[in-house]
């Protein structure tokens, strides 16, 4: 199930495997490739909920371009996960509604 060749980010080597955590688990991916390309290849297709309904949202358009991918990734919300690339350690957290408040510093 995994996303071959992305209509932005183009084909890609696949990487070598990494370790992130989404929602606490402990989850496999390939280094470099979009975080939502990971959590796909792993079944995960809900990535944040609405605001004002509580509706499920995923991806949608998997260019960057839209907001349906968000999620909170390394405490940071509002990350499009269509175009960010994995990395190890990632932790990534489906977003509620705007996503929690940032810490000022």
């Amino acid at each position: 199930m995994r996303i071959e060749e992305h209509p932005i980010l183009g084909t890609f080597e696949k990487g070598k495997t990494v370790k992130f955590t989404f929602d606490g688990k402990t989850m496999e991916g390939c280094e470099g490739e979009p975080i939502a390309m990971a959590l796909r290849a792993r079944g995960v297709i809900i990535h944040r909920y609405t605001t004002r309904r509580n509706e499920p949202r995923g991806v949608f358009c998997a260019i960057g371009r839209c907001t349906d991918c968000i999620m909170v990734v390394d405490g940071v919300p509002n990350v499009r996960t269509c175009v960010t690339p994995l990395r190890e350690g990632v932790d990534v957290r489906t977003q509620m509604g705007k996503g929690p408040e940032r810490m000022q510093g």
